[in-house]
């Protein structure tokens, strides 16, 4: 698509925003960056982007200025719902996401994954098997790196591997990945999408343009996932942890085994990966289908899942001190996931959690504490929520602190030898914190200064 002297403007000053303008710029578009926060509040961005030709509009809606574009591209945290989005499809401006624009640019296949929980670690998990077949992979997306920061580098040999959310997928249009995969469904982010019903169809654009000659993986153990077969027209191929599967990929006692394109392979067993608990396992078995689909060799795959360490804030042990060991799991950020990591770790855990609201309910976290929780730590604007929740379920062991600093002290005098301090929130980070990696570094420097 040619837009050389076309009036774009990106909303969001964020990292995939920046990275959308650049790629644009580059195509010789006329390119005004708009963001709701004023000049102070993002100034370093501000002189950098000045020198490079950008225009700006800060600190104000663009709802006046719609009219002077050509085509909006937006970042992923600007709602689809807002009344500038809605007055530029009512001009019939197009109005594209980050990901739409990259994809658009991609000469080279894509494997896109999304899901409510695990995206991360299985993208980075299927980005390094992908490597091994594939060396010029590029892992893009809401993983941290921009789609669009990547895709000037690729060339017809890459392989692009992109963690896709549901707030990047509102704004897609024709984005066809030759493969997808949706990993799992549970209640998250209600406070923007309303309804669970809104919430799975969003998923489902990840498929939603797929033909025959494409691949969608799928959890055959998830109620939802398993019903998006029917809406599916690319080929289906299931993954399971807990059936033995006549096709697809599934746990075979402890033995990751594929029967899949007319083949039947054991690819290793599961306490070869270093990576721990049952959602990892999930998580490798949808990382081989993916995988075998891109046809990478069985004994690739094997190599990828046995060489792959945790990612970053998802489960990543920090240090053992005085016998407690402590875990970052600040990815959490919603209550299934941090579900799947209570049960993860076999020790007495003394829990941090809480944060911002997301609209969703506690109970079903709350439910496990008995006989795992040893004591809660609440944080943030949610902690009388989660306390309340707690006292309705009978759980007495909580604290509230005013600081994740504080909060941290707390859980190590709690905890004992034998234990395991984790920082598994359930929540999401912005009423304390920029996002959820600075809450889980921080967390990590407070442990470590123990």
């Amino acid at each position: 698509m040619d837009f050389k002297d076309r009036k774009v403007l990106v909303a969001g000053l964020g990292r995939s925003g920046i990275a959308a303008a650049r790629l644009l710029k580059a195509r010789e578009a006329l390119v005004t960056i708009q963001d709701i926060k004023d000049e102070d509040a993002v100034a370093d961005s501000v002189a950098a982007l000045a020198k490079e030709g950008f225009e700006l509009f800060l600190g104000r809606n663009p709802l006046n200025i719609i009219h002077k574009f050509d085509m909006i591209v937006l970042s992923p945290g600007i709602p689809i719902d807002m009344p500038f989005v809605e007055m530029a499809r009512k001009l019939r401006i197009p109005v594209w996401g980050e990901i739409e624009l990259a994809y658009r640019f991609t000469p080279c296949p894509v494997t896109a994954i999304t899901g409510t929980n695990g995206k991360t670690t299985t993208t980075a998990l299927t980005g390094e098997i992908m490597r091994r077949k594939y060396a010029d992979t590029a892992v893009v997306g809401n993983i941290g790196v921009a789609y669009s920061q990547e895709v000037g580098a690729l060339t017809p040999e890459s392989y692009v591997v992109a963690e896709v959310s549901s707030f990047q997928l509102e704004s897609v249009h024709d984005f066809r990945p030759k493969i997808s995969a949706v990993l799992n469904i549970s209640p998250d982010h209600l406070n923007r999408h309303k309804t669970m019903e809104v919430y799975i169809g969003t998923k489902e654009r990840i498929f939603a343009k797929q033909g025959e000659d494409d691949y969608v993986v799928l959890n055959f153990d998830d109620d939802v996932t398993r019903k998006m077969a029917a809406r599916a027209r690319a080929k289906v191929l299931y993954f399971s942890r807990r059936q033995l599967l006549d096709e697809g990929v599934f746990l075979d006692g402890d033995t990751i085994r594929a029967k899949l394109f007319g083949r039947d392979v054991s690819i290793l067993s599961i306490h070869d990966m270093k990576i721990i608990g049952a959602h990892n396992v999930e998580n490798a078995l949808a990382a081989t289908a993916m995988a075998l689909a891109a046809n990478v060799e069985p004994a690739d795959i094997a190599a990828g899942l046995r060489s792959f360490n945790a990612v970053e804030h998802r489960l990543e042990f920090v240090a053992e001190r005085n016998g407690i060991a402590y875990y970052n799991d600040s990815k959490a950020t919603n209550v299934d996931s941090a579900i799947k990591s209570l049960e993860a770790i076999s020790r007495p855990i003394v829990l941090i959690g809480g944060g911002a609201d997301k609209g969703v309910e506690f109970g079903e976290w709350v439910k496990l504490f008995p006989g795992r929780v040893k004591h809660l730590i609440l944080i943030g604007e949610v902690a009388d929520q989660i306390a309340d929740t707690c006292k309705a379920y009978e759980y007495t062991s909580v604290t509230k602190a005013n600081s994740l600093q504080a909060a941290v002290a707390a859980a190590s005098g709690k905890a004992a030898a034998g234990d395991a301090v984790l920082l598994s929130p359930a929540c999401a980070s912005l009423d304390m914190f920029d996002n959820f990696e600075q809450r889980g570094t921080l967390f990590k420097e407070f442990v470590l200064q123990q």
